[in-house]
Parts: structure tokens; C-alpha cells; sequence
């Protein structure tokens, strides 16, 4: 079976005409597809999608003559539909399908006077066609070739780069502010009283990596239910930490420091709207998620906010904890792409169908970044128009970053292991895109972000001669003067 995406355009009757596109799956073995729509030949669409043409019983006389035809998907093979249509007068038969699409297989041989273009179209597609469209509709098929290069791949590259280097700075600044804090007696109680981080022991971070095996499990087995689960947890969670990062920029404008007294407690007025824009960034997009042509934008914004948030909170006690974290997350992120379609019964991988939705579901869940696929092709239109990251790909060696840059404080040391681990992250990360676009499929990224940002880091600790120190962490000296 040679099962191929191709793309149907569809040309509406205004002036000027509306286009839009749509995915089709069809068999090179039955079908050569034009690579470009130069010279293509456009049919007139004949929607029946009321049959299943299965007999020519019931559909009048010369109504298919010279058109392109859709008929539902049924209980008779795609050749014996094709073979009806085409005694008929069809010049292109489209199947509409409401299950997922799949390949397209028959008996060729039995079927060889059957010359008539056959392809596999979304339901969904058709009533979309006929709501944007209308009612009288142009359409061809054609199969481009696919691009050497995803551009939004920079797009992501950048975003995830400046995250991580963004958030390893704001921990930094954090770390300044307590050792300040603990040099300074009449500081340190302030300073503690606002202090919200966390901090991860080897035993919490074994106990973080079960709970997201277990959760991950969870939500391949339970997904239609638990999808709704994540989408509250991240609204509230992104709108927390939009806050947290916003109110972190605004504590530095010296104006508007406006204060209203309630409960005996003071509260700047600029907080109260800002803690309402936050708010409603969270719900604005909880609304409107499945809009693809925006709401993406608004999702990596909030996405952005809760990984700078999280890597900023959340701290690594010492190197010997983040090579836990990392290792243990690096053979989770493994086994669950790579091992586990030898377990389940589809041979999917349970990290591949948690992210694109299990048996087709159309919620995603929203711990990812997304940007639309700059370069147009088939695959963007079948399998995802977005390029993806996982949060935890920026967050999982943001810590480590993060820890770098609080040791660079802590020890005075110029930065060396911010920059280093900052820049191994960056290669990490254009190794990941360079084995996807030779792999031509999903990679685990933490398989090439973890040894890069790891190896990195201890040979800057090793050629420093501060491994030891680097290995347990260094705690806050009380005598630590600016």
C-alpha cells in the first residue's frame, strides 16, 4: 500500500473567487498527482454525501457527467465506487470519511479498467468547504513536494533559547537579591517573607519523575476526560505566573505606585489590573484554543510565562540533583517515543498519541509551543500545521541553567557556567532539528538537550576546578558581601 498526502483546492464562485485547501490521502500505485497547479484542470464539485454510491440506484441520470464527485464512506471497497462513478460520466471521485484518515488499499488487479482519480477527504472538510465556499465549488488535486527546511523551526529555536536563557538570568537575579538578603539582617526577614521558591532534594525529584510517568499513563488510557483536567490546571497556572513575570517588570517603574488599604493589608492599584489582564489573557484563550489562525500565538505567550516562572521558582539544590532530574527524565522521554510502541496494541508510541489527542481526539493538550509551518505542503494540512515543543524540553535543562547561573553568583565566577550551559542548550537544540529533518519523524529532545547542557557544564566545573563544589552546591555564606 502506497498511501500519499496530496491537497485538494477548492475555488469558490465569487469574484474574486475564495480558495482554501484541504488534505487528501490517496494511493500513488493508483494515482500520479501534478506537483504544482500549473496548468491544473479545475471539476465542478457534485456534494453527495447523502449515499454511499455503492449501486448506481438512485442517483439521477447525467447529475455526476464531467464533475468531480464526494460520496460518504461505506460498506462496499473505494474501487467499486470508483468503478460506478466512472460509468457514470465522474472525471474524480472524493470519499469523505469521519473517522481518521487512512490508507487507501484494494485489489488493483481486479479493477485495472478503473482510470478514475480516487482520494480520501475529511467530512469535516466538506461542510467546512460549503460554509467558506458555498454552495457551487471548483476543485484539483495536487501533491507538492515537501520542503528541505521548516522555517518556524527558527521561530521555536529562538523562543525556547530566549526562555531558558531568560529564565536561568531571572533565577540569578533571585539569588543576588537573598544573598543580599542574608548579608543584610534587617533584609532578611522581608526577603524570606516574599521568597516562593522550591526546592527539588534527590528524593523529590524521583518522587516528580514517577508522578509524570504515572500521569502521562493516566492520560493514555483517560484522555477525553483528563484532557480538561490540563487545559484548567494551565489556565490557572499561566495566569499565575503571566502575573508573576509582568509584576516582576512593573516593580521596577518608579510611577504609579497608587495603593488602596483593605483588610489591613496595602495592595498597589496597578497589581489589581494586572492581575485582571492576566486573568482574562487565561480565559480569552480557554475560549477560543481550537482557533488556529490566533489563539497560538496566545497559548506561547502564557506558555512562555509558565516555563520562565517555573524554571525561576523552582531551584536545584546542587549538580547531583539536576544530573537525577535530567538522567531519570532523559530515560522517560525515551522510553515512552521509542520503547513503548512494542507494548501497546496499536504500536503507537504513548508519548506521540498523548500529544496529538488518542483516537483523533480534537483537544490537544496545551503544554506545548506552538508556530504554524511557514513552508506550504500536504503534511502540513494532514498531520500538524504547527511545529511543536514541549514545555518540558525548555524547562527540564532550564533548571539546569538556572542552577548554573545561581552558582555564577554564588561563587563569583563571571558568568562562565551561565554562558557555557546557555549555548550547549542552543547546539542541543540545533541537533534536535537536524536528526528530525534526516529522521523525517518526532524526536525525543531531551535525548540530545540533556548530554549537551550535562557534558558541558561538568567540564566547565572540571577545567575550573570546582567539581566538587559544583557536585554538592554551594550554601549561602552569611559573611557574602556585594
Amino acid at each position: 500500500v502506497a498511501a500519499n498526502e496530496g491537497i485538494l483546492r477548492a475555488s469558490g464562485s465569487g469574484v474574486p473567487p475564495v480558495t482554501k485547501d484541504y488534505c487528501i490521502i490517496y494511493n500513488s500505485n493508483w494515482l500520479s498527482l501534478p506537483k504544482s497547479l500549473d496548468n491544473a484542470t479545475f471539476r465542478t464539485l457534485e456534494n453527495l454525501t447523502s449515499t454511499v454510491l455503492c449501486s448506481p440506484a438512485g442517483v439521477p441520470s447525467g447529475l455526476m457527467k464531467d464533475k468531480a464527485v464526494v460520496v460518504m464512506r461505506g460498506n462496499c471497497t473505494f474501487l467499486e465506487k470508483a468503478r460506478i462513478a466512472q460509468s457514470l460520466g465522474a472525471k474524480m471521485l472524493l470519499i469523505a470519511s469521519k473517522s481518521r484518515l487512512s490508507a487507501i488499499s484494494d485489489n488493483k488487479t481486479d479493477f485495472e479498467d478503473v482510470t478514475l482519480p480516487i482520494a480520501l477527504i475529511r467530512y469535516n472538510d466538506i461542510v467546512d468547504m460549503q460554509l467558506v465556499l458555498g454552495n457551487e465549488v471548483n476543485v484539483t488535486l495536487y501533491s507538492p513536494p515537501l520542503p528541505e527546511f521548516d522555517y518556524s523551526m527558527v521561530v521555536i529555536f529562538l523562543i525556547a533559547v530566549f526562555t531558558v536563557a531568560l529564565g536561568g538570568y531571572w533565577s540569578g537575579v533571585a539569588e543576588l537579591e537573598n544573598l543580599k538578603a542574608v548579608a543584610s539582617p534587617g533584609e532578611r526577614e522581608t526577603r524570606w517573607k516574599k521568597e516562593e521558591n522550591v526546592t527539588f532534594t534527590p528524593v523529590t525529584v524521583i518522587l516528580f519523575v514517577v508522578i509524570c510517568c504515572v500521569m502521562l499513563v493516566l492520560l493514555y488510557f483517560f484522555y477525553k476526560w483528563l484532557v480538561y483536567v490540563i487545559i484548567s490546571v494551565f489556565c490557572l497556572a499561566s495566569a499565575m505566573s503571566l502575573y508573576n513575570c509582568l509584576a516582576a517588570l512593573i516593580g521596577q517603574i518608579p510611577f504609579g505606585q497608587c495603593r488602596i488599604t483593605c483588610s489591613n493589608k496595602t495592595i498597589e492599584v496597578r497589581l489589581i489590573f494586572l492581575a485582571m489582564f492576566c486573568i482574562a489573557a487565561a480565559v480569552v484563550w480557554a475560549v477560543f484554543r481550537n482557533e488556529d489562525r490566533w489563539a497560538w500565538i496566545l497559548q506561547d505567550i502564557l506558555g512562555v510565562a509558565f516555563c520562565l516562572n517555573f524554571i525561576k521558582t523552582l531551584k536545584m539544590p546542587n549538580f547531583k540533583s539536576c544530573v537525577i532530574l535530567l538522567g531519570l527524565l532523559l530515560l522517560y522521554d525515551v522510553f515512552f517515543v521509542f520503547i513503548t510502541p512494542f507494548i501497546t496494541k496499536n504500536g503507537a508510541s504513548i508519548m506521540v498519541e498523548v500529544a496529538a489527542g488518542p483516537f483523533g481526539n480534537s483537544e490537544k493538550l496545551p503544554v506545548v509551543i506552538r508556530v504554524p509551518r511557514l513552508e506550504h505542503s500536504a503534511s502540513t494540512l494532514c498531520d500538524l500545521p504547527f511545529s511543536l515543543l514541549g514545555f518540558g524540553d525548555i524547562i527540564v535543562p532550564g533548571l539546569l541553567v538556572a542552577y548554573c547561573r545561581r552558582f555564577d553568583v554564588q561563587t563569583r565566577s563571571s558568568s562562565v557556567y551561565f554562558i557555557s550551559c546557555t549555548i550547549a542548550y542552543a547546539v542541543g537544540m540545533v541537533l534536535t532539528f537536524v536528526v528530525l529533518a534526516l529522521m523525517k519523524m518526532g524526536q525525543p529532545a531531551l535525548l540530545y538537550l540533556v548530554p549537551c547542557t550535562l557534558i558541558t557544564s561538568s567540564l566547565i566545573a572540571w577545567r575550573r576546578k570546582e567539581m566538587k563544589k559544583f557536585w554538592k552546591g554551594s550554601s549561602y555564606q552569611v559573611g557574602w558581601r556585594p
